[in-house]
């Protein structure tokens, strides 16, 4: 998953003087939210289509007002561009190397294809969200309380985390959902969201459903 696994290079980091007319019309080919500004090889960071879009008079110099800094080292992972995409609204992460010299991109779609693989995204199955006490955390504990019911745990990442509670979102197969629950809650984690058909709600409804046409008779 090292970034250097994934770099493409046919996107190129257009020099501050090139026109934002010519940046746009590239960046519109390849369908990508940002272009990549460096000056004399060194990367400066990415402006967004939009500015692009408003301004296609102008030269990138004249649009460095609306630049943002943001990259990834060729020496980090994919997982690492997941927080950049959002936190840039982006669908493609420049990639520099510890000179700051533009080497190429990664896009938001080669990213979630590789994650695509893994058993946490790709195996059918139950997902819980379930939230505990920060200090008393511990994913150990909460792959056992799963796995002690018979159950495959696949993969799980913190959803939410504050100073009192943490909360994790696993995957799990779909075997003995109902003890796992009870385990979870014996153990005093709050289930907090679960996307599943739970068998005793299922029963529940349907016991409700016979009362209802037992009543109409």
């Amino acid at each position: 998953m090292l970034i250097s696994e994934y770099i493409s290079k046919d996107f190129p980091a257009f020099e501050v003087d090139s026109s934002a007319e010519e940046a746009l019309e590239i960046a519109s080919e390849f369908g990508f939210t940002h272009v990549f500004v460096q000056k004399n090889n060194l990367f400066l960071g990415g402006i967004c289509k939009e500015f692009l879009e408003e301004n296609p008079d102008k030269n990138l110099e004249e649009l460095l007002i609306h630049i943002e800094r943001f990259a990834i080292l060729e020496g980090g992972t994919v997982l690492d561009t997941v927080k950049l995409f959002y936190t840039f609204n982006a669908n493609i992460i420049p990639i520099i190397n510890k000179n700051e010299e533009y080497l190429g991109y990664i896009a938001y779609d080669d990213v979630f294809n590789e994650l695509s693989k893994y058993p946490l995204f790709s195996e059918n199955g139950a997902v819980l969200t379930v939230e505990t006490n920060l200090k008393s955390f511990s994913m150990t504990e909460i792959a056992k309380i799963v796995e002690s019911n018979n159950s495959k745990f696949y993969g799980a990442f913190i959803s939410h985390v504050n100073d009192d509670v943490i909360q994790v979102t696993m995957k799990i197969n779909h075997d003995n959902l109902s003890s796992i629950d009870e385990t979870f809650d014996r153990f005093g984690y709050h289930l907090v969201h679960k996307f599943y058909n739970d068998e005793k709600e299922e029963l529940i409804k349907d016991r409700y459903q016979y009362f209802q046409k037992y009543l109409e008779f």
